[in-house]
Parts: C-alpha cells; structure tokens; sequence
C-alpha cells in the first residue's frame, strides 16, 4: 500500500513541479517584456527630447533667404 501512495505522490510532485515551471517561466516572459517596453520608452523621451531641442535651435536660427545672382556674360 505504501508502494502506491509512493508513486501517486510521486506524479503529484511531478504534476506540481511542471506548473510551478510554467507559473515561473511566465513570470519570467512577463518581466522581460516590461523590460522591452521601458526601454522603448526611455527611448522615445530621449528621441523626443532631441527632437524638440533641434526644432527649437533651428527656430531661433534667422532665416536664410537666398538671393538671386546676376548672370555673368
């Protein structure tokens, strides 16, 4: 009778065992895409920062407004 209680538990701790894997292993899937995702956002404020930075440096550049030239004959 021990044999039998010994072997059911054992498929139980190995029915377990393999739950706990993927309870984990989807946690683990789940954290690396948080990951990705604040790095894309950092990202996308560093971009938008430059951006408005060269958008305001070339807002107070004057503007160039080029002029015709006589042609030499």
């Amino acid at each position: 009778m021990s044999d039998a209680h010994s072997k059911s538990r054992k498929q139980a701790e190995i029915a377990f065992g393999a739950t706990q894997s993927q309870f984990f292993a989807r946690g683990r899937a789940v954290d690396e895409l948080n990951s990705i995702a604040q790095a894309r956002d950092e990202k996308t404020i560093r971009l938008r920062e430059a951006r408005l930075a060269k958008e305001l440096d070339d807002s107070m550049k004057p503007a160039v407004i080029p002029t015709k030239r006589a042609k030499k004959s």
